[in-house]
């Protein structure tokens, strides 16, 4: 398949990633639109939107310094960890900034995805009830996110008070009064019991392991920023990990002196949790802590440490599935329920196929998304203008395997099957553009 440069590329989704995504493109002189079902730009962060996970009390568990686009600062009037509402005002200035409104198709959804012989056919449907039509595009960058399809957890038996998943919980007034246990400790199942603990009546969390929790701050910086200094330093990697762990140590303590499960893994090896107040309600007393749920009779839930105890609401904080509805699995190189693609972005045999933003990293994600996007468009516009760095780049994602290298330090669980190393991701992606561009 050739590039034919007289189709746009398709971009879905108008969140973060695909923001970026179509800016990049455009700016390289590639002709571009975006779509997105949602009646503004925002994606996620876009609270209004029945397909967000956001909550009211939602901020960023990356500081503004470390998840801002390099080329569109965070106002200094922004906090060091925005709320929802200044990071879409954000999003929206960055829209704005860059005249992307006007290349976004906005309450429009992607029903099928099909690549023909010369093009990629999309069927789309707007919000406004008028046919289905389709369209055909040259190339298509997916940027749709993860966080929009709730995985609930199968658990044994029946429970008689509310079963909710976190991307039902929207504010604390849903938890006034009741016994609530929270099922799942990652970052947003720690914040939901932590809320739990102020407002509710009884709060528990129910933790599969235990883990490392970090502070937002360390001597009043962004813990991450201090993390990234860190990571600049010309000493061994192993050394890194040992002072991270005393700054750990020294700021929050052993999980286990708050009554917390002790980490059975090492420190990096999963995904870090953003938050000092979870030990700090857990140590008061104010927090239950059980591991397991065997089973669910009535209003009460069975441990599997034997303990029972009664509960009004349970939270089921417990992830997204990653989907996508409107292509077929063998299109998106499916494997084990996740798309492979060389570095969770460029298909490795479809040089007309992207996606941006299917990462975890431990820091912000919109600078490697921003990473991404640059990569995409240049070599789309090297492939449509024929230039060497097009070839040099196939050669690459397809030579070089799938996912991202050195991944044995993250636990193999479905909570990390993409998860990047921040720091990893960065210097791989940014020697790539710096090669191709030598190349072209």
């Amino acid at each position: 398949m050739e590039f034919r440069s007289d189709l746009q590329v398709l971009v879905i989704g108008a969140g973060p990633s695909g923001l970026v995504s179509l800016k990049t493109l455009r700016q390289m002189g590639i002709d571009a639109v975006a779509i997105d079902r949602n009646p503004n730009v925002g994606g996620n962060w876009d609270i209004t939107s029945p397909h967000s996970s956001v909550y009211e009390s939602t901020h960023l568990i990356s500081s503004k310094g470390m998840t801002q686009f390099s080329d569109f600062p965070m106002p200094e009037s922004f906090p060091e960890y925005p709320c929802h509402h200044e990071v879409l005002a954000y999003l929206r200035f960055y829209a704005e900034r860059f005249d992307l409104d006007r290349f976004v198709r906005i309450k429009t959804s992607i029903v099928s995805l099909k690549k023909q012989e010369s093009h990629w056919e999309a069927e789309l449907a707007r919000g406004d009830g008028s046919s289905n039509t389709k369209e055909k595009f040259a190339a298509v960058v997916i940027a749709n996110g993860h966080h929009a399809q709730p995985l609930m957890p199968d658990l044994p038996g029946n429970f008689t008070g509310e079963l909710i998943h976190a991307h039902d919980y929207k504010h604390h007034r849903q938890l006034e009064g009741k016994r609530v246990l929270v099922v799942g400790a990652g970052n947003s199942g720690c914040d939901i019991a932590v809320e739990a603990a102020i407002h509710g009546k009884q709060a528990a969390i129910s933790m599969r392991r235990g883990y490392h929790f970090f502070p937002k701050f360390i001597r009043g910086k962004p813990a991450d920023v201090v993390g990234d200094r860190l990571r600049r330093w010309p000493i061994p990697r192993s050394l890194q990990k040992r002072v991270a762990q005393l700054a750990v140590d020294w700021t929050i303590g052993k999980p286990q002196r708050y009554g917390l499960p002790a980490p059975d893994h090492k420190l990096f090896e999963t995904h870090p949790i953003i938050n000092s107040q979870l030990p700090y309600y857990a140590g008061h007393g104010k927090l239950g802590v059980f591991p397991d749920i065997r089973r669910l009779d009535g209003e009460m839930v069975e441990f599997t440490d034997g303990r029972r105890e009664a509960f009004d609401l349970i939270v089921c904080a417990t992830g997204y599935q990653l989907v996508f509805p409107f292509a077929s699995p063998e299109l998106l190189n499916v494997q084990n329920g996740v798309p492979r693609f060389y570095l969770h972005a460029f298909h490795p045999h479809d040089d007309s196929l992207f996606v941006a933003g299917m990462i975890q990293p431990n820091s912000g994600q919109w600078p490697l998304t921003d990473l991404q996007a640059q990569m995409i468009a240049r070599f789309l516009k090297s492939w449509r203008d024929k230039t060497p760095g097009a070839d040099w780049f196939r050669q690459q994602k397809q030579g070089h395997g799938i996912g991202i290298p050195s991944r044995n330090h993250f636990l193999a669980t479905a909570r990390h099957r993409l998860e990047v190393d921040y720091f990893e991701y960065r210097k791989i992606l940014t020697d790539l553009i710096r090669k191709f561009d030598r190349v072209s």
